[in-house]
């Protein structure tokens, strides 16, 4: 019952937030910080055992298989130098702080800093990706809070060795290199391992069952491993990371469609689950957490201002770290000309990104009972974690809107997608011409080129203003699918015709509707500039690089043939050699298309009102 109550607490807050346009995770902070002093409430222990078992593999699984292996690699030192570095620096700096303000012996301070180093990966995307964050930004934060948290445990586990005793550099160095090369092999043999297996499986339902299971998979046995003679162990969480990362990298060679479609719902689902109820736990801490101080020696004006303290010590030393990481190494000139030099904006978002979550307190937990004003650093952990959550989360939007940095163009995804699809509609053209055309009738070969064609010219019709024709088929072939839902649920009342039967027609009729709404659907968070311009125009097309004086089109009221022969048109393009005014190949007329085959002239420019985007014909690329 329990268990049940707060579920439907996390879903009715969570979706009253949505409807609300403000931040679930704080939200739900709040409410269960109210929740802790409530009688009727009961006691939440978040222990470690149920954080770093029960929901740090799940949530670590769901962000790594939905990471891109290419962007990794593509950010791999800012990811190392704030996932390591960043941590490193964190622990050092706090434990410099905490030592000085409570007297406590450096080693627990060290232990406090790993503690509340590492960015929770659930509020900064979640966050991020809400207001519109560049998509750079978001895949560093991403990155980072991947392997952040393997780096903070084997930081802390370290601190915590060395506060009963002491701890040399070389078992510090050999734990790290122990936790690392030992994740990351046990991470690649379980990928490997379930990769194989998952490609024996045929049955959908059994695939992602297996799924499920990988996270722990993963995690247990690396946590399990203890290396003779060294007090370190693989990390589990750099075990988990890896694995998830690689096999929803594989995912298109080792998955059938329905697969991914069914693996990707269930960990959406879980996702949602796990991090809304995360912070719903956290505060329900707060209650035994503060009733936890009085066995505390320090006085409450001494306790208040260290928490204040290491709160601010945790972002500024972020603040101190990302500038010089984000430019000095940029000051090499392979590194500089390999690289774009980002804005100050956008090192600063990055900076401010650095909110904490649930490792931070699951973390704190590890701690020894013996350990010196340990009631203290519990509450100085969750002081950060809210604080941060409080502090950062709610002013990132703000900062956002201030600084004016430019997220993703919605128009700028649709000129990248059509781009895409269109390279893809060639291939598959390509195998019909080749290998397909005497095989088939002449009505089934016009289907197969139609059902291509029309699947990009819906994306190209995006780039335009008016309701485009894909979008009209959408939404009358969505009424109608309703209407014959309604009359299938009515045969079925009558009762006069099979159930199985009636559950056949009603799937057919579900599966048409979600690839209407899968093709209706705008995955670009940011609604941004009105003026379409490619973030790197012209860098592999000459023909572009060309083409950069705009001609005065010959008729500028509309396309040429169609205004001469009656026609009508979709959107309209302009020939960039000649000002030939042609409709697109959404058109009936193709005219646009026409003209280069007679002409041969490769780029066209987009002729609709706030579209700046170019086309080459021979090198198939956009500019």
């Amino acid at each position: 019952m329990t268990l049940v109550t707060l579920l439907a607490i996390v879903v009715t807050v969570s979706a009253a937030a949505g409807r609300l346009r403000i931040s679930a995770p704080l939200v739900l902070i709040v409410v269960g910080i109210i929740g802790s002093y409530l009688e009727f409430v009961p006691d939440f222990e978040l222990t470690p055992e149920i954080v770093l078992i029960g929901l740090l593999p799940p949530l670590l699984y769901a962000a790594a298989i939905r990471t891109s292996l290419i962007d990794f690699q593509t950010y791999r030192r800012p990811i190392a130098l704030l996932s390591v570095g960043l941590v490193l620096f964190t622990t050092v700096g706090v434990g410099l702080v905490v030592w000085a303000l409570l007297d406590m012996k450096l080693a627990v301070g060290l232990a406090l800093g790993a503690v509340v180093a590492p960015p929770d990966a659930v509020a900064a995307t979640a966050i991020a990706r809400r207001v519109g964050l560049p998509r750079r930004v978001v895949t560093i934060l991403e990155g980072e809070s991947l392997v952040n948290d393997a780096t903070a445990i084997v930081t802390l586990r370290t601190s915590i060795a060395a506060i009963s005793g002491t701890v040399s550099v070389w078992q510090v160095g050999g734990g790290f290199l122990v936790s690392a090369i030992g994740g990351v092999a046990i991470g690649l043999a379980v990928a490997f391992v379930i990769g194989h297996i998952r490609k024996l499986i045929q049955d959908d339902v059994t695939d992602v069952a297996v799924s499920l299971l990988t996270p722990w998979i993963a995690y247990l046995p690396a946590e399990e491993i203890h290396i003779p003679g060294m007090d370190s162990q693989p990390s589990g969480v750099l075990a988990v990371v890896v694995a998830g990362v690689i096999l929803g990298h594989k995912s298109p060679r080792i998955q059938s469609a329905s697969s991914r479609l069914f693996e990707r719902t269930n960990w959406t689902t879980i996702s949602y689950v796990l991090e809304n109820a995360v912070f719903l736990l956290i505060g329900l801490q707060i209650r035994s957490i503060v009733d936890d101080l009085s066995n505390s020696e320090l006085s409450a004006a001494r306790i208040t201002w260290s928490c204040v303290a290491v709160l601010v010590t945790v972002i500024v030393l972020r603040i101190v770290w990302v500038f010089p990481a984000t430019y000095l190494p940029r000051m090499i000139p392979r590194i500089a000309e390999a690289e774009a030099r980002p804005t100050p904006q956008a090192a600063f978002l990055v900076a401010w990104t650095g909110m904490r979550g649930v490792v931070t307190l699951a973390a704190v937990f590890l701690l020894p009972a013996d350990t010196p004003e340990r009631e203290v650093l519990v509450l100085m952990a969750f002081v950060v974690t809210v604080g941060t959550l409080m502090i950062q989360g709610m002013t990132i939007p703000l900062f956002v809107r201030w600084l004016k940095v430019p997220g993703p163009d919605i128009q700028e995804d649709h000129l990248q997608e059509a781009t895409v699809l269109q390279s893809v509609t060639d291939a598959g053209m390509a195998y019909l011409d080749e290998e397909v055309d005497d095989s088939v009738s002449d009505a089934v070969m016009h289907r197969l080129r139609e059902r291509a064609i029309d699947r990009t010219n819906a994306v190209w019709e995006r780039l335009g203003g008016a309701e485009t024709p894909s979008a009209q088929y959408s939404r009358i072939r969505g009424e109608m699918i309703r209407r014959e839902r309604d009359e299938l649920l009515r045969i079925r009342k009558l009762g006069t015709v099979d159930q199985a039967v009636l559950a056949q027609v009603m799937n057919a009729l579900d599966v048409e509707e979600s690839i209407l709404d899968v093709a209706s659907q705008d995955e670009s968070t940011a609604d941004r500039e009105e003026d379409l311009r490619p973030s790197d125009p012209d860098a592999a097309c000459d023909h572009l690089a060309n083409a950069c004086s705009v001609p005065n089109p010959v008729t500028p009221t509309g396309c040429e043939e169609c205004l001469a022969e009656g026609g009508d048109w979709v959107h309209l393009r302009l020939c960039m050699d000649c000002g030939h005014v042609g409709c697109c190949d959404s058109s009936v007329g193709k005219h646009a298309t026409q003209h280069y085959e007679s002409a041969q002239h490769p780029v066209i420019r987009s002729f609709e009102p706030g579209e700046a985007w170019r086309w080459c014909y021979i090198d198939q690329a956009n500019g």
